[in-house]
């Protein structure tokens, strides 16, 4: 078996129908959101940006964390973030934030037993070696360190927008009108 077919069965358990049926209950969380903030550490931060960048061609209120413009979270509110292992610092301290304000969190992760997870009110569970698990007997992905995780953070979130798209009733040419024109 080559390296591109060692990696696509790899990528198959993170694109399961159990794993994709989590799908369905974040859409619609995310749907009836009044703002979304979202955020990541790492790599697993850029994927948060990026998942940030298509609920906002979708037309949602969508924001990163940390930047200038994020507003502050309310009821009503979602706070999504990504702990792969399960536990970030930073990600445990602003999901008590958010909370504290009364807004919900979705937690992806590929630990749902973590501390961030076990805390946040809805989570998403993608089955991927992350970096906390990536030497001696824990290693499962040919990728290095949190690749897997990653790789598929960014596969099960477009197959998200897709669900978010439908549910919200947006057109691919009302997404792509709000794409930036400041490129």
């Amino acid at each position: 078996m080559d390296l591109a077919d060692r990696l696509l069965s790899e990528l198959r358990p993170g694109l399961a129908p159990d794993v994709l049926a989590q799908l369905g209950p974040v859409a619609e969380a995310l749907a009836q959101a009044g703002r979304i903030a979202c955020y990541g550490v790492g790599r697993e931060g850029l994927m948060m940006k990026a998942l940030a960048m298509r609920l906002y061609h979708l037309g949602c209120d969508a924001h990163v964390v940390g930047d200038m413009t994020t507003p502050p979270l309310a009821a009503g509110d979602i706070l999504m973030v990504s702990a792969g292992p399960g536990e970030f610092s930073t990600v445990a301290a602003l999901v008590g934030v958010a909370q504290g304000a009364g807004a919900r969190v979705i937690c992806v992760t590929a630990e749902p037993g973590g501390t961030v997870p076990q805390a946040a009110d809805l989570v998403l569970h993608i089955p991927a070696q992350t970096m906390a698990a990536d030497q001696g007997t824990a290693t499962t992905s040919i990728l290095p360190m949190g690749s897997l995780y990653e790789a598929l953070m960014f596969l099960v979130f477009e197959l998200l927008v897709l669900d978010l798209r439908d549910r919200l009733g947006i057109t691919p040419e009302a997404m792509r009108a709000n794409h930036t024109n400041l490129e």
